[in-house]
């Protein structure tokens, strides 16, 4: 594909693959446009579905009601579906529609629920549970509220796992978010196998395949190019390690941004080749979007860099299923 103004400077632009949506997010935008099919409007998410606010917007003008809590859906709707996010919820969040009578569909993503199960069986087990991962993240709020409180200890960095110290005298575990750093979690794990050389790990890596792949491809490009740009939102945490790994893998400026509008050019003066990539939430549109704004201000050449192919696809709610031939939002 090349840009039509010859006498703009060239400017190589190196795509990577794979990029945008992974099979969680597709399934959990999926559920929603199905729920509203079947229903119809409103049916109410708690939370962004995923963290991208061109998605939301999206459901939203479709008739999606977003919330970040149950009590703020109107007595008089709750015989309305509710959605729960990608990212998981506590146990409390159904325990609590339930008491509602509210009927919901849980669009966890099945690999966070798989951390979700882990956590159980090392309670089960009587052992102590650390999750790595990041304060505050929707993600960890609902890992750590699958069990009662104080039954999982956050571990955000090395210097935490340096300096934890055991609380029960238990075996310990961990578990981890599954949109982190691949490095920044080897070193922690590093760390705390270092300290604590019986501690149980996953049988399976928890950090989900997207997020290695995509990253994984931003560790090839980026040393390759001038610049890099990580399409997502700023709360998406997959998406800012694609930017921290790009920054680390070698490349001078990398920087996310959420719409083509979002552009600072003055990042990209003189520049002569580009990394582009998206974060699992961002879909394909903002990144042709981007490469149509480079292509107004540069002879733009752009080459795809794969580094893995992906098949995974993930089964939905059994109350949608027999809609599955509804077309999916990353189509």
């Amino acid at each position: 594909m090349t840009g039509n103004h010859g006498a703009l400077p060239a400017l190589d632009v190196k795509l990577c693959a794979p990029r945008g949506f992974c099979a969680g997010v597709d399934r959990a935008i999926q559920i929603v446009e199905l729920a509203l099919e079947k229903f119809g409007r409103p049916v109410y998410v708690r939370h962004e579905i995923v963290h991208n606010r061109f998605v939301v917007d999206g459901l939203k003008a479709k008739g999606a009601v977003f919330v970040e809590e149950l009590d703020e859906i109107p007595a008089d709707q709750r015989d309305r579906p509710v959605i729960f996010s990608a990212h998981g919820v506590p146990k409390s969040v159904p325990e609590d529609a339930r008491g509602r009578n509210m009927f919901f569909l849980d669009a966890t993503c099945p690999l966070v629920s798989k951390v979700h199960k882990e956590a159980e069986i090392h309670d089960r087990r009587d052992r102590e549970i650390l999750l790595i991962g990041h304060a505050g993240h929707p993600e960890v709020i609902g890992t750590m509220g699958q069990l009662p409180e104080g039954t999982v200890f956050l571990i955000e960095t090395e210097e935490d796992a340096r300096n934890y110290q055991p609380r029960t005298g238990r075996q310990l575990a961990f578990i981890t978010q599954t949109t982190l750093s691949v490095d920044d979690t080897k070193g922690i794990v590093e760390v705390l196998k270092l300290r604590f050389p019986d501690i149980v790990a996953p049988h399976k890596e928890d950090i989900c395949y997207a997020t290695t792949n995509r990253q994984d491809a931003v560790k090839v490009v980026a040393p390759q190019v001038d610049a890099m740009i990580v399409v997502g939102a700023p709360n998406s945490s997959n998406s800012q390690r694609l930017r921290e790994v790009a920054e680390r893998a070698g490349c001078r400026k990398a920087v996310l941004v959420q719409r083509a509008s979002d552009i600072d050019w003055a990042d990209f003066e003189g520049i002569s080749s580009l990394g582009l990539t998206a974060g699992a939430s961002a879909p394909e549109t903002l990144v042709e979007e981007i490469i149509a704004a480079f292509a107004e201000r540069f002879t733009v050449t752009v080459n795809e860099v794969r580094t893995a192919e992906e098949t995974i696809a993930f089964n939905l709610p059994r109350e949608l299923r027999t809609m599955a031939d509804v077309p999916s939002a990353a189509e």
